[in-house]
């Protein structure tokens, strides 16, 4: 039996996530009467974590709201930037982000990597534990309602995607400060406590170094520096900055 009929309307930005039938603007919905506003919205196909404000006609209200039958339910995105409960902020990315991942180590920010993949459930579980914001191309993984907290990435390039997690989250920077293969921490190293690690090469033409207190992992400013330095500049630039690091880049 059918249940009362509303009228939806999702913001522009959210309509990638609705079938091509409601993206044109306001379109009705039947509910069963039962189910809250926050499963109507996902039940459409839009994820929680990119859900911001829900108003009933024109009021704001909870995702655990009823509907009822006529009311104009507008979705509205997240607002930016976006307040995460809880600190510090933290990532986790997935298996596809590999590269966006070792971009916002390079800018100091906390972001655990798995480049395996160890299935949505154990990903929502680490969210879950570790309080991280689980990143992901991935709408049904942030469908799971056990993660901490999510967002979807909406581009598949590596600079679009930095710069969005950038102007959504606002995280500290600090670039040169963590490993990028790891996500350690970094510290000055002195030529010859590193010298093992090196080729006779990289020990003849560079003499500053710094070192991953994790792994071991050294780094030094070599032939691919200026292109890191160049998405740092960028990012200092547009977001800003705390305290820098040793300006590590190859290893």
């Amino acid at each position: 039996m059918n249940g009362p009929e509303i009228h939806l309307e999702v913001a522009p930005e959210l309509r990638l996530f609705v079938a091509h039938g409601r993206r044109l603007g306001r379109t009705s919905v039947i509910t069963d009467g039962s189910s809250t506003l926050g499963h109507v919205v996902e039940s459409l196909g839009v994820p929680l974590t990119e859900a911001g404000q829900l108003l009933v006609d024109g009021l704001p209200v909870p995702v655990s709201h009823i509907p009822a039958a006529g009311e104009l339910v507008e979705v509205r995105p997240v607002q930016r930037p976006q307040q995460v409960p809880g600190a510090p902020l933290r990532f986790l990315l997935d298996v596809h982000l590999g590269t966006l991942a070792r971009r916002l180590r390079l800018l100091g920010v906390d972001a655990a990597y798995e480049n395996e993949d160890i299935g949505d459930p154990a990903l929502a579980a680490l969210s879950a534990k570790e309080r991280r914001v689980l990143l992901s191309r991935d709408r049904g993984l942030l469908h799971r309602r056990e993660i901490w907290a999510g967002a979807y990435i909406y581009s598949d390039r590596p600079e679009v995607q930095l710069r969005d997690v950038l102007e959504r989250f606002a995280p500290q920077l600090a670039p040169w400060t963590r490993c990028t293969a790891c996500n350690g921490r970094l510290a000055a190293a002195d030529k010859d406590s590193v010298g093992p690690h090196l080729e006779h090469g990289t020990q003849r033409s560079y003499d500053v170094f710094a070192q991953c207190t994790e792994c071991e992992r050294v780094y030094w400013r070599g032939a691919h520096h200026a292109r890191l330095e160049a998405i740092v500049t960028e990012a200092v630039r547009d977001f800003g900055t705390a305290l820098a690091g040793p300006e590590p880049s190859d290893s």
